[in-house]
């Protein structure tokens, strides 16, 4: 049987992971400016099929929430050259989480947005990758996460393309 104390250790790096996670999201966000109040954003031509803005809050708190538990399972893990290379591909990921809406919103650049939104896409295909060589659960946490990404490239293509 596991002492208690880690539990309590597991349950701080979840917590960990899904505090930076969401700060992430917070902090990009809020950088960014608020798609209600856009202008920009309101003027580009989109395809029928983009979804309501206020689908995007949810879809996002649930994600970072994803994130950050596989994260936090992760952190579990002993040290290794392995767990390493995951943290910093998990930590380019978010990075390029945290600037997609920055391009995309306060630069009003599609093209830049769908660069960096691509090169997310294959950061992520790479965190479970190597999320799933430490732990299982904590690579399938993150297929939400890239299913949603993989339509959001989809999307910000389609948005490119209607508006060049």
């Amino acid at each position: 049987m596991k002492p208690v104390y880690s539990y309590k250790i597991f349950h701080s790096k979840v917590l960990f992971g899904i505090v930076l996670c969401q700060v992430a999201g917070i902090c990009s966000a809020f950088i960014a400016g608020s798609t209600k109040n856009n202008t920009w954003f309101k003027m580009l031509q989109k395809p029928t099929w983009n979804p309501p803005s206020f689908v995007f809050g949810p879809v996002w708190t649930l994600l970072y929430i994803l994130m950050g538990i596989a994260l936090g399972i992760v952190l579990q893990a002993p040290p290794s050259a392995l767990k390493t290379k995951a943290m910093w591909v998990f930590a380019l990921q978010l990075a390029l989480n945290f600037a997609w809406s920055i391009l995309f919103f306060k630069f009003h650049s599609t093209t830049l947005a769908l660069a960096d939104i691509l090169l997310l896409a294959c950061s992520i295909a790479l965190s479970i990758w190597l999320f799933g060589m430490l732990s299982q659960k904590a690579a399938w946490l993150l297929v939400p996460y890239i299913s949603w990404v993989s339509f959001a490239t989809v999307l910000n293509f389609a948005i490119w393309q209607l508006n060049r």
